[in-house]
């Protein structure tokens, strides 16, 4: 077992150089199963108001999830957003007048695929508020609090 930095680097400078090795931030995933209820209530939230559930899953991106705005050429908007929303259901965009001539802001939101757990954990939050606002029945807050503790 390496046990700290310099060790690492130093057993990876000994390694065959035709390996590729990569280092990254050890990042805690999030529970499927609160990824799966989060899923169920957007179902049941699209059944009351008549929609999608993936319509309602990007409008609550747009409401409660994480974003960056970005402003740029008007002319680079348009393949800036095809490129971004390829990304997934999630990853959508918004657009505004820049204050700057010729600009464009693009608001760039991510879609829950990139969320770290606290980030995922307050959108479960505000889809069982928007739920329970509907009159759908959700799990008790305790049972709530254990799927998004449960981190896998």
């Amino acid at each position: 077992m390496i046990g700290n930095a310099e060790e690492c680097v130093r057993w990876l400078f000994n390694q065959d150089k035709d390996k590729t090795f990569e280092v990254k931030e050890h990042k805690t995933k999030r529970s499927l199963n609160a990824n799966s209820y989060c899923w169920v209530l957007l179902n049941k939230i699209a059944g009351v108001i008549k929609s999608t559930k993936e319509e309602v899953y990007r409008e609550y991106i747009k409401n409660k999830g994480f974003f960056r705005v970005i402003t740029m050429n008007k002319d680079a908007a348009d393949t800036f957003i095809k490129v971004w929303e390829e990304k997934g259901l999630g990853w959508v965009c918004d657009t505004s007048e820049s204050k700057y001539e010729g600009m464009i802001d693009v608001i760039a939101y991510y879609g829950t695929s990139s969320y770290n757990t606290k980030q995922m954990a307050y959108f479960i939050d505000y889809v069982v508020d928007e739920a329970k606002a509907l009159d759908i029945e959700t799990l008790t807050p305790d049972e709530i609090e254990r799927l998004k503790n449960l981190w896998v």
